[in-house]
């Protein structure tokens, strides 16, 4: 295998070559991803269409379709067939959405773990037609965690390792992205961190440009595909059982933060909600739905800048890079985390908003596990900072009242105490 790669990378027709090191591989990247955000502002705002045709999709395929040869032919799973009526995307309007969540959420999730949630989230829907193809959106979403996808890539997969994935099914795309993690840890010296340098091998192999090196054991292959197969079959029943029993926590969380949302908006601040949570669904809607789609400069390039992003909640002064409050929600969580990402806000060293009201949202009962945590030593700045504990209760009475007649943080405030 080692010595396939070799020749595979120093071949000039192969796609190491010819597409892997393209210079305007990259730029693609950020076209496609533009472009999917666009997909997805056009379904949420209802104006997507009902045809392929014409669509903000069908301009995001075809940048994708032409990616070279390894990408001939990608648009192919998302034309409509109307005697089957797949991908079953395009005339009814809860299977759009959920196609546009799925979009939605795996461009803000930054782990493997929420991605493949997200899919089987998709794959529970059972829609028709609408299955792994929809991995070649996600590896440009993120390429270190999502492979490539299409036939020949496949064969190639099935060819090295003496699988048999079926094009049709997400547990057995699931199961060979794990098989081709392997490979490429395996052969990682001569691959890539990107998944497209090795889904570019396999797909020299399926298409019939290299012979698959011969099998070493054929039933222990088999064996472990089997294995792998039924690792990702227990892995979607577990996530099933956690999801169910999670679902009220993150309703939870999830409501306090459209609180939050629709309270800062009301009170004429401009609103961020956390990069990991602004796909997260309230009454049907992203919790980031109305919201900055990026933060200020003067916030973007602080020194605690990638922590600051996964604030819950940040009101900011209208149209300003001035932060006026931070919010942090701590339903069932630690409530370190949360109290690190407002330090970094605080001392970041910015003075636009060293004044900001900095508030821990948790459930009542919940006040004596905050203050224990702040008596911390690690926390000892906070007496210097104006940190306040606001419950859900006092929220939930009076958001109304202060949506209506409250001007700026007075009210927040009033309902909040003072903490240490």
């Amino acid at each position: 295998m080692s010595e396939l790669v070799r020749r595979w990378r120093d071949d000039p027709g192969a796609t190491y070559r010819s597409w892997f090191l393209w210079d305007e591989r990259l730029k693609n990247f950020r076209s496609i991803r533009r472009g999917l955000q666009q997909v997805v502002a056009e379904i949420e705002s209802g104006r997507f269409g009902v045809a392929y045709r014409g669509s903000s999709l069908e301009t995001v395929v075809h940048s994708i379709a032409e990616q070279r040869q390894i990408f001939k032919g990608a648009d192919h799973a998302w034309l409509w067939k109307p005697k089957l009526r797949i991908p079953d995307i395009y005339e009814s309007p809860d299977n759009q959405r959920a196609f546009g969540r799925l979009l939605d959420n795996c461009s803000c999730c930054d782990t493997a773990e929420e991605i493949i949630s997200h899919i089987r989230s998709i794959d529970a829907l059972k829609i028709k037609g609408l299955g792994p193809a929809a991995a070649n959106l996600l590896y440009f979403l993120h390429p270190t965690l999502v492979p490539p996808f299409n036939t020949a890539i496949v064969k190639g997969y099935n060819a090295v390792t003496g699988a048999k994935v079926k094009l049709g099914s997400w547990d057995h795309f699931l199961a060979m992205r794990a098989g081709i993690l392997d490979l490429n840890d395996r052969y990682r010296e001569l691959l890539s961190n990107d998944l497209g340098a090795i889904g570019g091998l396999l797909f020299d192999i399926g298409s019939g440009r290299y012979p698959a090196p011969p099998l070493e054991d054929d039933a222990t292959a088999a064996d472990d595909w089997l294995g792998r197969l039924e690792h990702a079959r227990a892995e979607a029943s577990r996530l099933d059982k956690t999801a169910a029993a999670q679902g009220e926590t993150d309703r939870t969380h999830a409501e306090i933060q459209a609180w939050l949302r629709d309270l800062g908006h009301a009170l004429g601040y401009d609103v961020w909600i956390a990069a990991n949570d602004r796909g997260r669904l309230h009454a049907g809607c992203p919790l980031g739905q109305g919201c900055l789609e990026r933060l200020p400069d003067a916030i973007a390039t602080s020194p605690g800048a990638d922590s600051i992003r996964l604030i819950d909640v940040l009101w900011l002064a209208k149209g300003g890079d001035g932060v006026a409050a931070a919010f942090e929600v701590e339903h069932s969580t630690s409530i370190y985390s949360g109290i690190v990402r407002m330090l970094d806000l605080a001392l970041s060293g910015s003075d636009l908003h060293a004044a900001a009201g900095l508030f821990l949202v948790a459930p009542n009962a919940r006040e004596q596990d905050v203050r224990a945590q702040l008596r911390r030593p690690a926390f000892s700045r906070i007496a210097d900072l104006d940190f306040a504990y606001l419950p859900y209760g006092e929220l939930e009475r009076n958001r109304d009242a202060i949506a209506r007649f409250g001007t700026g943080l007075k009210a927040i405030k009033a309902i909040s105490s003072p903490l240490p």
